[in-house]
Protein backbone atom coordinates (compact mmCIF):
# COMPACT_ATOMS: atom_id res chain seq x y z
CA UNK A 1 0.00 0.00 0.00
CA UNK A 2 2.97 2.35 1.07
CA UNK A 3 4.23 1.47 -2.90
CA UNK A 4 1.24 2.30 -4.01
CA UNK A 5 0.55 5.69 -2.36
CA UNK A 6 4.47 6.94 -3.64
CA UNK A 7 3.28 6.24 -7.56
CA UNK A 8 0.27 8.13 -7.04
CA UNK A 9 2.35 10.88 -5.10
CA UNK A 10 5.07 10.70 -7.84
CA UNK A 11 2.25 10.80 -10.96
CA UNK A 12 0.24 13.78 -9.38
CA UNK A 13 3.84 15.73 -9.07
CA UNK A 14 4.81 14.75 -13.01
CA UNK A 15 1.27 15.80 -13.90
CA UNK A 16 1.33 19.07 -12.15
CA UNK A 17 5.09 20.20 -14.01
CA UNK A 18 3.96 19.03 -17.15
CA UNK A 19 0.61 21.21 -16.60
CA UNK A 20 1.79 24.34 -15.23
CA UNK A 21 5.42 23.71 -14.43
CA UNK A 22 8.71 23.78 -17.08
CA UNK A 23 6.78 21.36 -19.44
CA UNK A 24 3.45 23.58 -20.10
CA UNK A 25 4.95 24.80 -23.52
CA UNK A 26 4.96 21.64 -24.37
CA UNK A 27 2.04 20.25 -23.76
CA UNK A 28 0.15 22.90 -24.96
CA UNK A 29 2.29 22.86 -28.55
CA UNK A 30 3.85 26.73 -28.06
CA UNK A 31 7.07 26.29 -29.29
CA UNK A 32 9.36 25.76 -32.03
CA UNK A 33 12.52 24.14 -33.51
CA UNK A 34 14.70 26.52 -31.76
CA UNK A 35 13.11 26.23 -28.53
CA UNK A 36 11.59 29.49 -28.55
CA UNK A 37 7.35 30.38 -27.52
CA UNK A 38 5.50 31.50 -30.28
CA UNK A 39 6.34 30.57 -33.70
CA UNK A 40 3.10 32.19 -36.14
CA UNK A 41 5.18 35.44 -36.23
CA UNK A 42 8.55 33.87 -37.03
CA UNK A 43 8.79 34.06 -41.05
CA UNK A 44 11.06 32.24 -43.21
CA UNK A 45 12.16 33.71 -46.46
CA UNK A 46 12.36 30.71 -49.18
CA UNK A 47 15.74 31.05 -50.62
CA UNK A 48 14.96 30.47 -54.44
CA UNK A 49 11.75 32.98 -54.72
CA UNK A 50 12.07 35.10 -52.28
CA UNK A 51 8.85 34.73 -50.40
CA UNK A 52 7.63 34.54 -46.70
CA UNK A 53 7.23 31.00 -45.37
CA UNK A 54 5.30 30.79 -41.93
CA UNK A 55 6.99 27.77 -40.22
CA UNK A 56 3.68 25.25 -40.49
CA UNK A 57 3.75 25.88 -43.69
CA UNK A 58 5.67 24.41 -47.34
CA UNK A 59 8.57 22.17 -46.93
CA UNK A 60 11.55 22.61 -44.72
CA UNK A 61 15.20 21.05 -45.26
CA UNK A 62 17.91 20.96 -42.89
CA UNK A 63 21.29 22.18 -44.93
CA UNK A 64 24.59 22.77 -42.94
CA UNK A 65 22.92 22.90 -39.70
CA UNK A 66 20.09 25.40 -40.75
CA UNK A 67 16.62 25.22 -41.56
CA UNK A 68 15.12 26.58 -44.66
CA UNK A 69 11.35 26.55 -45.99
CA UNK A 70 10.35 26.46 -49.39
CA UNK A 71 6.88 27.48 -50.44
CA UNK A 72 6.50 24.61 -53.04
CA UNK A 73 7.94 21.39 -54.00
CA UNK A 74 9.33 23.25 -57.11
CA UNK A 75 11.34 25.60 -55.15
CA UNK A 76 13.01 22.74 -52.74
CA UNK A 77 14.28 20.66 -55.70
CA UNK A 78 15.87 23.27 -57.82
CA UNK A 79 17.27 24.08 -54.09
CA UNK A 80 18.17 20.56 -53.35
CA UNK A 81 19.92 20.98 -57.09
CA UNK A 82 22.16 24.06 -56.24
CA UNK A 83 22.47 24.70 -53.01
CA UNK A 84 25.71 26.79 -53.08
CA UNK A 85 23.97 28.73 -55.87
CA UNK A 86 21.18 29.69 -53.85
CA UNK A 87 22.70 30.16 -50.72
CA UNK A 88 24.98 32.74 -52.59
CA UNK A 89 22.42 34.66 -54.12
CA UNK A 90 20.73 35.25 -51.14
CA UNK A 91 24.25 36.33 -49.12
CA UNK A 92 24.42 38.89 -51.99
CA UNK A 93 20.95 40.04 -51.55
CA UNK A 94 21.29 40.65 -47.35
CA UNK A 95 24.95 42.37 -48.00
Amino acid sequence: MEGLLSFLLFAIFFYLMMRFGCGAHMVHGRHNNYGEHGGSDVKHIDPVCGLQISPDEGYGKMHDGRLFRFCSRGCLDKFEAEPERFLREQKEVTS
